[in-house]
């Protein structure tokens, strides 16, 4: 009887566990056992760790083969652990050192050519692996986005016969990254006009707020919204890395050389409320882990399923999002900057100038009434998108101030607000907003009468607060002044238009 131990990793929502393989060789008939709670396709690696090493030249052991991943009671899915397994039965059966493969972490699937295929999941099990001092091995095509883990030791292989041959001399290339490639984002030079939606998105991205645009078909509102990564500062390395790992364990494969930009998700409004917010038997993120650090687009508001829509309460508040299934629950990042996009009525002109709406007001008020008052109040900026002259879209028009100009002073914004708090405004906790957005007696009555006319919440109270320090960062100052403070109630007006 011959045993041997090899170390792998499982991917568990974002996280990668570890994972050992245990491989003993006994007498009895050939029969070849895995247990451990594996998958479908993990039981079938039995098949192709066989094809895989006879065709690599190595003798697969004529022997009873029982195969243990352990922890037994964490589910295995996919074909990451193939490497482990064959390298498992080469250790046990004496065709390679078994004390050599204490040191390294292996993470691949297996061809029946033993060529070695890449798996998801990879960036957070090479930042797992470097905190437990152990090296990781990869297929090359995982090469780049495991080279995202920094100051971690992560060496690529292409074929099984190839890893083999290294083990000793520990002469695998490194992983390395991608070179990085600079953001291609649309500038907000290409909007016309729209002054009040324009400064909105500069309000919006300055102390990171969510953004309701209502307006008649074509009015660009849409546009408006591309526009905004553009004006947003950069991420942080901790912020795109963290984004990363969310990205690599959703199974779409990453960008590497991208992965320092921000997201820009925008998911169709036939989406379920599961692609939106994640799941799966095992589960996977959803399109608001995926905007995590980023923006998220809804289009079309009242046309997404209301139940869908009503999934994005608890993480608009909390920044993250519990998936719960049977056997556990997965956490999700999901700290996202909503905006939202939507026509007033159903033929998309009611309250144009040019009065050829013909929506009866029953029909306006059930429209409006697909979104639910309490999405509504975690919106911060409600502005509505006019539409324009035909005069103001001529090629001669004056353009826009250009993003980089916007983006100048949404930078300096934000960073007094990381200086002051250590967060953007739109986080700022009740605590935080006594302290960092008193008001002066007679501003406090103009909020509180605000909030009494406008039938708002505690809730969007608290916004408006959050916003107007924002507005009195932008212009400099240190206290909130009437100006700033009217400036944030005017964009609650539209909360009255959608609730009537």
């Amino acid at each position: 009887m011959s045993l041997a131990l090899v170390h792998s990793r499982a991917r568990i929502g974002i996280n990668a566990p570890a994972v050992r393989i245990e491989v003993m060789l006994s007498g009895g008939l050939p029969h070849t056992t895995l247990v451990g709670l594996p998958a479908a396709a993990v039981r079938e690696s039995c098949d192709r760790v066989r094809a895989a090493l006879l065709c690599a030249q190595f003798e697969y052991p004529n022997q009873r083969i029982l195969i243990n991943l352990a922890p037994a009671d964490l589910p295995k899915e996919g074909g990451r652990f193939d490497l482990a397994i064959a390298l498992g039965i080469l250790g046990a059966s004496g065709q390679i050192d078994p004390l050599l493969l204490n040191r390294y972490e292996f993470l691949g699937e297996l061809a029946l050519t033993g060529e070695l295929r890449g798996v998801d999941g990879v960036l957070p099990a090479a930042l797992a692996a470097a905190e437990d001092g152990r090296c990781l091995i990869v297929a090359a095509a995982n090469g780049a986005e495991a080279g995202l883990a920094q100051d971690t030791d992560v060496r690529v292989g292409r074929t099984l016969l190839e890893v083999c041959a290294s083990l000793q001399a520990h002469d695998l290339p490194r992983a390395v990254p991608d070179e990085t490639i600079a953001a291609q984002v649309p500038d907000l030079s290409d909007v016309r006009g729209q002054p009040l939606a324009r400064r909105a998105l500069e309000v919006a991205a300055a102390g990171g707020h969510h953004l309701l645009l209502l307006g008649s078909p074509g009015c660009g509102k849409t546009l408006l919204a591309s526009r905004l990564p553009g004006i947003l500062p950069d991420a942080t390395e901790a912020e795109a890395l963290q984004t990363a790992v969310i990205t690599s364990c959703s199974g779409n494969g990453i960008d590497t050389a991208r992965w320092r930009q921000r997201p820009f998700r925008a998911p169709h409004h036939t989406a379920s409320a599961v692609s939106l917010v994640g799941g799966g038997s095992y589960p996977r993120p959803g399109e608001i882990s995926l905007a995590h650090n980023g923006v998220l687009f809804l289009d079309e508001l009242p046309e997404w399923s209301r139940h869908t829509l009503e999934v994005l309460r608890e993480p608009l508040e909390s920044g993250h999002v519990n998936v719960a299934r049977a056997a556990r629950t997965d956490a999700f990042p999901a700290r996202f900057q909503l905006v939202a996009a939507m026509n007033p009525c159903p033929c998309g002109w009611a309250g144009d100038r040019s009065g050829r709406c013909c929506c009866t007001p029953e029909s306006i008020r059930r429209y409006r009434a697909r979104i639910s008052g309490p999405l509504l109040d975690r919106i911060d900026l409600h502005v509505q998108v006019p539409r324009l002259e035909p005069a103001e879209l001529r090629s001669d028009a004056p353009l826009g101030e250009d993003s980089r100009s916007v983006r100048a002073r949404v930078v300096a914004t934000r960073d007094i607000q990381l200086r002051r708090a250590g967060k953007p405004n739109a986080l700022l906790v009740p605590t935080e907003l006594d302290k960092h957005c008193r008001l002066a007696e007679d501003d406090q009555y103009l909020l509180e009468a605000a909030v009494e006319q406008l039938q708002l919440s505690a809730r969007s109270m608290h916004r408006i607060l959050r916003v107007a320090r924002t507005v009195a960062d932008l212009a400099g100052c240190d206290n909130i002044e009437t100006t700033h403070l009217a400036e944030a109630i005017g964009y609650r007006q539209v909360d009255r238009g959608i609730r009537s």
